[in-house]
């Protein structure tokens, strides 16, 4: 009887290690997963803000007859162009942050009009450098947030870089509310 007792023992006890093993290795592949989903994410933010960018640019862009670009008002005037007859599309559907789920930060010049978005999340980004030339200026930011995909006329300095004379740097309003 004494034996079986030990035996009884001795499994749970290997039941109980094996419970514990399999927790920790659930914990390490939650954890790679999670990382690999942001790491999915920030490639999207980084498609999908080029995106914005790009359709922004090209709503500015010189048009035959046009001597002065019309100011965006609204991010949904890049799926369909009001200021033509033809359908004009820069942008084939409104997307979201995908970091954040949530809508874009809007940048807004009060003369010119919307020129940008950042992504609306706080959290750290892995990629810090790495970036291609169109995007060098996101480069050792800290936050999803300081991610701007913003429309540079040309001749003018890169989004993020600091003109004289302006505290935010040449960005304007961000987001409807006044810079710090």
């Amino acid at each position: 009887m004494r034996k079986s007792l030990n035996t009884k023992g001795f499994t749970y006890l290997t039941a109980l290690m094996i419970v514990m093993v399999m927790g920790v290795m659930l914990g390490v592949v939650g954890q790679s997963w999670k990382t690999i989903i942001q790491r999915d994410r920030e490639e999207e933010l980084l498609f999908r803000g080029r995106q914005y960018k790009d359709a922004i640019t090209r709503w500015y862009a010189p048009r035959p007859g046009q001597h002065i670009a019309t100011p965006l008002r609204d991010l949904k005037d890049l799926l369909q162009d009001p200021r033509s007859v033809a359908t004009v599309r820069y942008l084939r559907k409104l997307y979201t942050d995908p970091v954040s789920g949530k809508e874009w930060r809007i940048i807004t010049d009060p003369n010119k009009g919307i020129q940008g978005v950042a992504s609306a999340s706080e959290a750290k980004p892995f990629k810090v450098s790495g970036f291609p030339d169109d995007l060098k200026e996101l480069s050792d930011k800290t936050k999803y947030s300081d991610w701007v995909f913003m429309y540079t006329p040309p001749g003018a300095a890169p989004a993020g870089t600091r003109m004289p004379g302006t505290p935010t740097g040449g960005m304007g309003r961000v987001g409807g509310s006044l810079p710090p």
